[in-house]
C-alpha cells in the first residue's frame, strides 16, 4: 500500500511532465465534478508538501483523478503511473467498502439503541407501576393504622371511663 506522500510525488512529476498550470488542474478537476481552491492546490504543489497532511478522500483523490485519470490505465501510461492508478483505484474501492461498513455499522447501531430506549422504556414503566402499587399500599397502612390508634383511644378513654365508674360505685366498693 503506497503512502500519500508517495502519491504527492507522483502528483508533480505527473504535472510537471504534463506541464499544467493550477488553473489547468482546477478545469480538469472542474470536468470530474470536484472542486479544490487554487490555494489548497498550490499548496499540495508546492515544494516540501509531501512531508505535510493532507486529507486524501477531500485533497488529494480529486487531484489525483485530474491528473491521472485513474478511471482507466492506459497503454501510454509508464510503469509508475499504471501502478498509482491502480493503488489509486484500489484505494477508492477500499474506501468505498469501509464507507458502506461504517454506513450498516451505524445502521446497526441505531437498531441497537431503539431496542435499548424501547427496553429501558419498558422497564421505567413497570417500575413506576411498581411504584405507584406501593404507595397504594403505604396509603392503605396509614389508614389503617390511623383506625387502630383511634379504636385504641376509643377503648382507653372507654376503659377510663369504666374504672372511674367502678370506682364511684358505692356497691361495687363493697361499702355495707
Amino acid at each position: 500500500m503506497t503512502n500519500t506522500k508517495d502519491i504527492i510525488i507522483k502528483l508533480k512529476e505527473v504535472r510537471e511532465e504534463k506541464g499544467l498550470s493550477y488553473t489547468d488542474i482546477l478545469n480538469l478537476m472542474e470536468k470530474n465534478g470536484d472542486f479544490l481552491s487554487k490555494s489548497t492546490i498550490s499548496r499540495v504543489f508546492a515544494e516540501g508538501s509531501e512531508d505535510l497532511s493532507f486529507k486524501y478522500e477531500e485533497t488529494i483523490r480529486p487531484i489525483a483523478n485530474a491528473l491521472l485519470d485513474i478511471e482507466t490505465i492506459e497503454d501510454d501510461d509508464n510503469m509508475d503511473i499504471q501502478a498509482m492508478k491502480s493503488l489509486l483505484k484500489y484505494k477508492i474501492q477500499r474506501i468505498e467498502e469501509l464507507e458502506a461498513i461504517i454506513k450498516d455499522l451505524k445502521a446497526s447501531l441505531d437498531r441497537e439503541k431503539v431496542k435499548y430506549h424501547e427496553k429501558l422504556d419498558l422497564e421505567r414503566e413497570r417500575h413506576s407501576k411498581s411504584i405507584e402499587f406501593l404507595k397504594g399500599q403505604i396509603d392503605l397502612k396509614d389508614k389503617r393504622m390511623d383506625q387502630l390508634l383511634a379504636a385504641v383511644f376509643k377503648k382507653d378513654e372507654q376503659h377510663a371511663m369504666l374504672l372511674e365508674q367502678i370506682l364511684a360505685c358505692k356497691q361495687c366498693r363493697g361499702t355495707k
